[in-house]
């Protein structure tokens, strides 16, 4: 690891889908100084239609890039990523019956998950040897709209949301064939809306955002059995807010110190510490960009970058030792963006 790695001051490649563009924008985030510069903008594979988000997800080595376009053509198209250029080289694609709102990796890199919003579905596809996504091998109903979905650290459950079903899913994963069994479920209070959600990185915490009532619930994981227990919720809305709750994003440190969540409508980003027993203390109220749908934390634990979905602008924050926050830079990016992956660069 050279010098400048190990103080985290290595530049990184940040990756940005943006929805209605249909492209993925490429930057380099200076490491010493928390500014953005264009590298590449890379068009979604053959696309015709762009969908109204565009998530991406990282392999666990961060050698290849997944987007899933939400319009036409939908499914999954793969990059590879230049280590030390951050640019991308378009490897695949492969079609899709529904569109996802949501995929990761599992923790091999050998599966890819994906969570349909429209579908009603979570799948399971394969990852060829090349890194390359193939077409879905499993398809699982859930209750309406399936939100968000993640693997814990075991590599042996997996957790899906249903927005629509006010419902958490835990399905037992088999990590030879790739397939994820009938789940047990979690009800949260009707109207809650269950959106994206992020383990701690101990794995013994699961902090969900209610996309309905910007609530965030801190669930204590039992990663024996993958069972969620109700610990804390607290909410991300400021005080005074009066119009309809619209939650969005939700990310932790890599350090498990500070938690952030993003709120549309009132256009903020809420940070909290994480105490001792994994409970949250509301810190502070930043204001972001306008309609902030997705936003990230680089792997280091130094960069926040968020998106305005409608201001087509990234801000990149600098995280202080207390998890302030301090705007470094602005960018324009592309139309509509709503997702970030963040890689460290050779």
């Amino acid at each position: 690891m050279s010098p400048h790695h190990a103080s985290g001051k290595a530049d990184l490649a940040v990756y940005i889908g943006n929805g209605s563009g249909g492209d993925i924008s490429v930057l380099r985030l200076s490491g010493k100084g928390g500014t953005l510069s264009p590298i590449q903008r890379m068009r979604f594979p053959g696309v015709t239609e762009p969908g109204r988000s565009l998530p991406l997800a990282l392999s666990p080595g961060r050698e290849f890039l997944y987007a899933a376009m939400r319009g036409a053509p939908r499914g999954v198209a793969t990059f590879r990523i230049d280590r030390s250029t951050g640019a991308l080289s378009e490897l695949g694609f492969a079609a899709m019956a529904e569109s996802v709102a949501y995929i990761r990796t599992d923790l091999s890199g050998r599966f890819l998950f994906g969570a349909s919003y429209d579908g009603n579905v979570v799948t399971v596809s394969p990852i060829g040897t090349n890194g390359v996504a193939q077409q879905v091998a499993q398809r699982v109903p859930t209750a309406p709209n399936a939100h968000g979905i993640m693997g814990d650290r075991s590599n042996r459950h997996v957790l899906a949301t249903s927005l629509g079903g006010d419902v958490v899913y835990s399905f037992d994963f088999d990590q030879v064939a790739g397939t994820l069994t009938p789940p047990r479920t979690t009800a949260l209070p009707k109207g809650t809306g269950p959106r994206h959600f992020i383990f701690d990185p101990a794995g013994k915490s699961v902090y969900l955002l209610g996309e309905l009532d910007a609530s965030v619930t801190v669930f204590d994981y039992d990663s024996e059995h993958g069972a969620l227990n109700t610990k804390q919720v607290v909410t991300m809305l400021p005080v005074g807010f009066g119009g309809k709750p619209w939650g969005a994003d939700i990310q932790i440190t890599p350090d498990g110190r500070f938690l952030y969540a993003s709120e549309r409508n009132s256009s903020i980003l809420a940070s909290f510490a994480v105490e001792g027993d994994g409970k949250l203390r509301l810190m502070q109220h930043i204001p972001t960009e306008t309609q902030p749908r997705g936003f990230g934390i680089d792997p280091t634990g130094r960069y926040l970058v968020a998106m305005g979905q409608s201001t087509d602008h990234a801000t990149v924050y600098v995280i202080d030792e207390s998890g302030g926050l301090t705007v470094t830079d602005r960018a324009i990016v592309g139309n509509s963006p709503d997702w970030v992956e963040m890689v460290e660069l050779a």
